[in-house]
């Protein structure tokens, strides 16, 4: 049985040094292979983020829902403080009011605290995620990332660089964790990071009103601003579980895909 022959790739023409040359290798002398380079951020494990994936959603509908009822609270508060200033103006009874208004304050202050106490459990699991998919990231991309690992939990925190730095993070592991041939579609990032910039400001102003209301008409104005923040809190949480969602999802396809083709 005669084994048909592999074809081989011609060789340059010409004296060895030109062939050399024409192989990338200008000395002649054998070339050892190249040792890989380290990764910047020092070794990266992949470890899935799903689980903590759905953690965050479902406690950015927990934030969703205590926003709902803080808008509630801040409608009655609005509502208590038109009808007393009226009633102020002219010169009916009050007591009835005041017990109305205490409760209306009271309601408002444990829409308050139920704020509070899903913002932070949320806040806490969100950058447990947040530095579980940038360090998936590196592994999928080493290479691709501006900033050290630790930027991903204090970039959040430190004043004036909390503005940019996690969008630009954000970004870079978007970026790393989109499978080959997918298209890019970041508008949803740079949707949500807007709406989390009008947040913060919206909500500086409407707690530096309500700090400093004591008339009827501060009370009904700080009412209205609080109304506003929420409704904007609102809008900016269920825009991040989009962004937590298909985040998640692109990084559990990209480890699925393989080595491959995801470049892990």
């Amino acid at each position: 049985m005669t084994v048909p022959s592999t074809p081989q790739q011609p060789a340059p023409e010409g004296p060895a040094p030109a062939r050399a040359v024409a192989q990338g290798n200008p000395s002649g002398l054998p070339l050892a292979p190249l040792p890989p380079l380290p990764p910047p951020n020092g070794p990266a494990t992949l470890r899935s983020p799903v689980g903590l994936g759905k953690a965050v959603a479902v406690l950015l509908g927990l934030v969703i829902a205590t926003d709902l009822f803080a808008l509630w609270a801040d409608y009655t508060l609005y509502d208590v403080a038109g009808v007393l200033r009226s009633a102020i103006a002219g010169g009916g009874p009050l007591d009835a009011l005041a017990r109305r208004a205490d409760r209306a304050d009271t309601l408002d202050g444990v829409a308050g605290v139920a704020q509070a106490a899903a913002l932070v459990a949320t806040v806490v699991v969100y950058l447990i995620w947040f530095l579980r998919v940038r360090v998936n990231a590196e592994v999928f991309n080493p290479f691709g990332h501006t900033y050290s690992r630790s930027w991903a939990g204090w970039g959040w925190f430190v004043p004036f660089v909390n503005l940019v730095r996690p969008r630009r993070i954000m970004a870079e592991i978007w970026d790393a964790s989109r499978p080959t041939g997918d298209p890019d579609r970041q508008g949803i990032v740079r949707v949500w990071w807007a709406f989390w910039i009008l947040r913060l400001v919206v909500d500086r102003l409407a707690s530096s009103a309500t700090s400093k209301a004591e008339t009827a008409d501060a009370i009904r104005s700080a009412a209205l601003q609080a109304l506003l923040a929420d409704a904007v809190d609102i809008v900016s949480a269920a825009l991040a579980i989009v962004v937590v969602v298909r985040l998640t999802r692109m990084q559990d396809r990209k480890a699925r895909i393989g080595p491959a083709v995801a470049g892990v």
